[in-house]
């Protein structure tokens, strides 16, 4: 039997709302994630590349460089 996977959710969400997002959960050369209001649902896989260059994007909108 594998290591049980441990979710995580952004520092950033907080009481409220912040119980509306998703999880993350690192598995061997893959990220998980799952919609935190339905733990129990079906979840994403993507391998570890393709996740890191999903937040780099997403941070690069966040601070207007996104695709320059």
């Amino acid at each position: 039997m594998g290591t049980p996977e441990i979710w995580r959710k952004s520092s950033y969400s907080g009481p409220g709302d912040g119980d509306s997002c998703v999880e993350i959960a690192l598995r061997p050369a893959r990220v998980a994630i799952r919609d935190s209001k339905v733990p129990d649902g079906d979840t994403l896989s993507f391998p570890d590349s393709t996740f890191a260059a999903f937040v780099a994007f997403v941070a690069g909108l966040k601070q207007g460089t996104a695709g320059a």
